[in-house]
């Protein structure tokens, strides 16, 4: 395992971070289709232990807060606590009560929420705490004095933000450093080979003001790392993956293919070239999601490549815009 700073913040991370969001039971999850249960969500978090990661990822919607309990409940079996890093998010509830004050970034919805994550997760505070979308309805400092709180209370470490626009963070960030509070130190967008937009500006304002990238959806749920003609449990389920790159078969297709020919290049597997290619562009530790064991070495093999210049060339300029998707 290779490991990195994330960010400006003193935290050292895996390159990869386990994604949790395909965890969890099946009778609570929107996403049913391809979520596995609990003894082999055990199996492989304890692999990607195993191998050295400590940077895992869930949220408190994911399969209606069962992700949380999985993944707690796994770490507190299998790993030194205080060598991992544990990331979960808020705003859209977490399935089980649900009302008028139960989610968004309120000053009441973010405490609820984090003291209902902590009781799932069985643990004592939540590592990296990201808002996960932006709420239209909430004062900013309302919500930044909030986080700022629970920070200084002991029941969060760091923050972070996840899939919104480059003025909405910048704006919270504003705030906050107006304001003496604890600032955002990580963005988790949407940023993959078939989805570019946050390199306009959400990138580049991150790194030039130390902010850590650990993006989501780093394979573009998969439609990277297979032919795109490939059916899957979750190419046929995904509703949500569906609804961010359906629309844009026909540019995408070509960089696929692309993604292939490196990969065949080089002697690797996509999934190897897709990873190498985020981290040449600067990201901290990609989240990926794992429905199988062996995908974690397959991942593990990206570590020694290095792509060319020519072969970076190769894969971005067949990239056109894409309408936005992820910020609400």
């Amino acid at each position: 395992m290779e490991y990195t700073r994330l960010g400006q913040t003193g935290l050292d991370v895996s390159k990869i971070c386990l994604g949790c969001m395909s965890f969890g039971d099946a009778s609570r999850g929107f996403h049913s289709g391809w979520l596995l249960d609990e003894e082999k969500s055990r199996q492989i978090i304890k692999k990607a232990l195993d191998m050295g990661v400590n940077f895992f990822d869930t949220a408190n919607v994911y399969a209606a807060g069962s992700s949380e309990e999985y993944l707690g409940r796994a770490i507190r079996d299998f790993a030194d606590r205080e060598e991992v890093v544990i990331a979960t998010k808020l705003f859209f509830g977490d399935g089980q009560h649900e009302g008028r004050n139960t989610r968004g970034l309120s000053r009441k919805a973010i405490f609820s929420q984090v003291n209902a994550s902590l009781e799932r997760l069985g643990l004592d505070y939540i590592d990296l705490l990201y808002i996960h979308r932006w709420d239209y309805q909430t004062p900013i400092e309302e919500t930044m004095a909030a986080l700022h709180d629970l920070v200084r209370s002991g029941r969060v470490r760091y923050l972070g933000a996840s899939a919104m626009y480059a003025w909405q963070f910048q704006k919270a960030q504003y705030a906050a450093e107006k304001n003496g509070w604890t600032k955002f130190s990580v963005m988790q967008n949407h940023y993959n080979l078939l989805y570019r937009e946050d390199e306009r500006e959400m990138i580049p304002f991150c790194k030039d003001s130390g902010v850590g990238l650990a993006p989501y959806s780093p394979f573009a749920a998969g439609r990277v790392v297979r032919d795109w003609t490939a059916d899957t449990a979750r190419s046929r389920t995904d509703e949500t993956a569906k609804s961010k790159y359906d629309s844009t078969e026909e540019q995408d297709r070509l960089i696929v293919e692309r993604v292939a020919q490196v990969a065949e290049r080089c002697g690797r597997t996509r999934a190897q070239v897709a990873l190498a290619w985020l981290w040449q562009k600067g990201i901290d530790s990609p989240i990926v999601g794992v429905t199988k064991e062996r995908y974690l070495d397959d991942f593990a093999g990206a570590f020694d490549l290095t792509l060319t210049a020519a072969d970076m060339a190769y894969l971005d300029e067949a990239y056109v815009p894409h309408r936005i998707v992820g910020a609400l």
